[in-house]
């Protein structure tokens, strides 16, 4: 995990996003027929403020206990931290797009060959292992706990300090971090790359509440029609990013 200075936060992210794919931006699955037909009809009529006034529900994990989601929380906040350029992973919902996708297909690895053999392939061939990606998650984040109950002091990852964490997180990126029963570098890997999803993502997926990530990098998101600014080059689009599910923010 590079070390990243507030000022070169922004460029960072906007990088980011060229690395996740392309279908990923609009919905973690894929945009079915359905989606893709509400999509590119007009956007529909604001809520009025006061249909909306209560406060959210907080989010209940469905997949991961309590100790696993404290694990999330804290891991993705050092991945994409809060500042001035713009919300962290928390403000932005992460966590509970990496919750929703451990039920779902990508978790479960469903789309995915996981039959034997299983032999060391280099990187460059991807995930070659049997466990699905929530199996990944489960071991890889008791396995780090397990690590930091005996390096800090009978302290798991969630209560350590931030400097810890980032020590912590590198380790486990360059593979000097050695877990029990599951790769380092894969259980990171699998924890980077979606922390990338759930904030650029379709706010439909959880992430990427009220499409706060697009605001900040200027992505005007699932928008239907632009026949009003083809003619009109140089002027700065200042329309609000629109979800599948409709207009956000």
């Amino acid at each position: 995990m590079k070390d990243v200075s507030h000022s070169d936060r922004r460029g960072f992210l906007r990088r980011s996003i060229a690395i996740v794919p392309a279908a990923t931006a609009f919905g973690a699955g894929g945009v079915t027929g359905a989606a893709l037909a509400q999509a590119t009809t007009p956007a529909a009529a604001p809520v009025p403020a006061a249909a909306s006034s209560a406060p959210p529900t907080p989010y209940t994990p469905v997949y991961f206990n309590a100790d696993e989601w404290k694990f999330v929380q804290a891991a993705v906040a050092r991945l994409i931290p809060s500042d001035d350029a713009g919300p962290g992973a928390i403000e932005a919902g992460v966590p509970e797009f990496i919750d929703r996708q451990m039920e779902g297909a990508f978790g479960h690895a469903a789309t995915w060959y996981i039959q034997g053999p299983f032999v060391e392939v280099s990187p460059l061939f991807g995930y070659q292992k049997k466990m699905p990606p929530r199996e990944v998650y489960r071991a890889g984040i008791a396995a780090t706990d397990a690590y930091c109950l005996k390096q800090f002091a009978d302290k798991p990852f969630a209560q350590l300090s931030a400097a810890q964490q980032d020590e912590v997180l590198k380790g486990l990126e360059a593979g000097s971090v050695k877990l029990d029963g599951v790769g380092a570098t894969d259980f990171f890997g699998f924890l980077l790359q979606n922390t990338k999803e759930g904030y650029f993502s379709d706010p439909i997926h959880g992430g990427n509440k009220n499409a706060a990530a697009w605001k900040m990098i200027g992505f005007p998101g699932a928008r239907a029609d632009y026949a009003d600014w083809v003619d009109r080059p140089g002027v700065k689009y200042n329309l609000p990013p629109v979800s599948i599910a409709g207009p956000q923010g």
